[in-house]
């Protein structure tokens, strides 16, 4: 909950049927175990976040926001969710890993095609943990429970979550507006790791697009991106949709074995 009038976020993957069935039902259950109809705010496939809205509903509890910036490898922490329905289930665990990418694709279930920039805990996650709060020993939550990886289908302590301080703005602008504008360079690639260069390669340049307006050609590999190494596909979407809309960035790139220095501007998608 992250407001008083009865915002609330989670997963674009969890209501992602609600939003493309009219006949759909749409609800909230609290912890008080009250039903409450909502409606979907807004929603963005490429972050996997989502907001809907509850009425009429006093007294709510608006959740702590803390800075994920700040967090620490190591640091405890603690999932909330209903992981395979079991509702207001606690886990608790490590942060194991920060800014890591994790790729979420289209479902049967879900229309999500994203790559997080996760916070990567130990503490179980598992179906049902999706759109719950991560926190700290504090009780701020610094993330948004989203995806794991496991082995069998249960939980193998790989479980990811959004950080808060990205998941802030889409909030902000799907609240304001439903829906939100990301930075796009035009391009599409693929991950190479060789004896040569690891990086992302590009596979595609849109005419016109910021990509080719850098002056990137087939079969570049992209090795940094923004002062951040770039290893593979996902680390340079995850780069791209760090960056800023009009904003130049740097970036260095493989080309004929050689590396070369460009700036390119993102545009929005």
């Amino acid at each position: 909950v992250v407001s008083k009038d009865g915002y609330i976020v989670t997963n674009n993957h969890v209501i992602s049927i609600a939003a493309q069935d009219r006949n759909a039902k749409l609800e909230v259950v609290f912890s008080d175990h009250q039903r409450v109809p909502a409606r979907i705010a807004g929603r963005d496939v490429k972050t996997d976040l989502a907001v809907i809205k509850v009425d009429g509903v006093e007294n709510l509890t608006v959740s702590t926001l803390g800075k994920s910036s700040q967090l620490e490898i190591g640091q405890p922490v603690i999932a909330f969710g209903a992981p395979l329905g079991l509702d207001r289930t606690v886990t608790t665990g490590i942060v194991s890993a920060v800014d890591r990418p994790v790729p979420l694709r289209p479902d049967a279930t879900s229309d999500t095609d994203a790559v997080l920039n996760a916070i990567q805990t130990d503490a179980a996650i598992n179906p049902g943990n999706s759109g719950g709060p991560l926190v700290d020993t504090q009780g701020r939550v610094i993330g948004v429970n989203t995806a794991a990886q496991t082995a069998g289908g249960g939980s193998i302590g790989l479980g990811f979550a959004i950080p808060i301080d990205e998941v802030e703005p889409i909030v902000k602008a799907l609240i304001a507006d439903g829906e939100v504008t990301h930075p796009q360079i035009g391009v599409s690639a693929s991950t190479v790791r060789n004896d040569k260069v690891f990086g992302a390669k590009i596979e595609s340049v849109g005419p016109g697009s910021p990509g080719a307006r850098a002056g990137l050609k087939l079969n570049d590999v992209v090795t940094e991106f923004d002062g951040k190494p770039i290893e593979g596909a996902n680390e340079l979407t995850v780069a791209v949709r760090m960056s800023q809309v009009g904003r130049e960035v740097k970036f260095k790139y493989w080309r004929d074995g050689r590396v070369f220095t460009g700036s390119i501007t993102p545009a929005a998608d």
